[in-house]
């Protein structure tokens, strides 16, 4: 078999019909769009327009609620920290800081600060400073033999 000889399984492609392009290809004229009226125009857009009946995200009832000055926190696992400090990305002896875990790569970035959560196993007596941690997490670190210590945000701007 040579690189010319390569062919696709019959049928496994289909061409695509061209439309408007003259009444012989089945598809000619109007192009299937049928005679006049807003869809046969170019440029129409009527998502969620059901004909002047009441749209269905209109009848459904509003739920919920959007805080709007809430937190986001960027979301960090005790077993990633570990498997960085294994890898020696991070460094274990000094004081991991938010900063710290930008730097190495484990957080993309701060948002309103990171917050650090127990999942995964911490066997390295690590210092840690960030904005929040879950009490699981404090646990696991002070059990380890090292310290978590979350500091406050600064006041609201």
């Amino acid at each position: 078999m040579k690189l010319n000889e390569l062919r696709d399984n019959p049928g496994a492609t289909k061409k695509r019909m061209r439309v408007g392009r003259g009444p012989g290809s089945g598809k000619g004229k109007m192009g299937g769009r049928g005679i006049k009226g807003q869809k046969s125009r170019s440029g129409v857009a009527i998502n969620g327009y059901e004909g002047g009946q009441m749209p269905l995200y209109q009848r459904l009832p509003k739920r919920g609620f959007n805080k709007p000055n809430r937190k986001a926190f960027a979301v960090v696992n005790l077993g990633l920290i570990q498997k960085f400090v294994d890898d020696k990305k991070l460094d274990a002896a000094a004081a991991i800081t938010e900063d710290a875990l930008i730097s190495s790569g484990l957080v993309r970035r701060k948002l309103d600060g990171i917050r650090v959560l127990a999942k995964g196993d911490v066997t390295a007596k690590l210092t840690i400073e960030v904005t929040g941690a879950s009490k699981a997490a404090v646990e696991a670190v002070e059990k380890a033999g090292g310290s978590l210590t979350v500091k406050t945000a600064p006041a609201a701007e």
